[in-house]
């Protein structure tokens, strides 16, 4: 365990990460070994192309999306720090693990991980998911499987089942009320260490 901890402390503000985030120090570390394994140029810096290489990602139907989730608008490449804090959203909630008062709500907390997939909708992030952001994930997800006319019509339903102000949209707030009795702690959660 001692060369765990020594080698944790080579890698720049991995304590302040581990405090943020709720990651070990191993997962720290094999975390680091994945960032270092993408980033093929060792600049230090992940773009989208790096995580194209993941299989896992290039044979995800909504792969561009889940990429493009790691950065901000215009910005072009991503560092070890905002690497692990994008992938503690999909970290297996602690239900035993307090916080005090000025402490901010877990990233992996069930509302950032609600935040997150919905962001993953809201590509003009506006802030709703309108129809045709909704026909664009259906699209991805469902390609061949089904025709437009099923799409439209699954599209419209989720839209009159969620929209519960009638704008023709769907708001943060109504795509969490609709997801209530989601387990998404399950739903988005990966195991870091095998």
């Amino acid at each position: 365990m001692g060369s765990n901890s020594s080698s944790v402390n080579n890698i720049p503000n991995a304590q302040e990460l581990m405090q943020e985030t709720g990651f070990s120090a191993a997962h720290i570390l094999r975390l680091h070994e994945r960032f270092e394994f993408l980033d093929k140029d060792k600049r230090g810096q992940l773009s989208p192309q790096d995580f194209g290489a993941l299989p896992e990602l290039a044979l995800n139907p909504i792969g561009d999306r889940i990429i493009g989730a790691f950065f901000s608008p215009g910005q072009e490449t991503v560092d070890f720090a905002s690497f692990v804090r994008i992938l503690a959203h999909f970290r297996p909630t602690e239900t035993n693990r307090t916080r005090d008062e000025a402490q901010q709500e877990p990233v992996n907390s069930k509302t950032r991980k609600l935040k997150f997939a919905f962001q993953l909708y809201d590509q003009d992030r506006d802030g709703k998911i309108s129809r045709a952001e909704l026909l664009q994930v259906l699209r991805a997800m469902l390609g061949i499987q089904v025709t437009e006319e099923q799409l439209q019509s699954i599209a419209e339903r989720a839209i009159q089942e969620a929209d519960l102000d009638k704008d023709d949209a769907i708001s943060f707030d109504e795509f969490r009320k609709s997801l209530e009795k989601v387990d998404i702690d399950h739903k988005m959660s990966i195991r870091f260490l095998r």
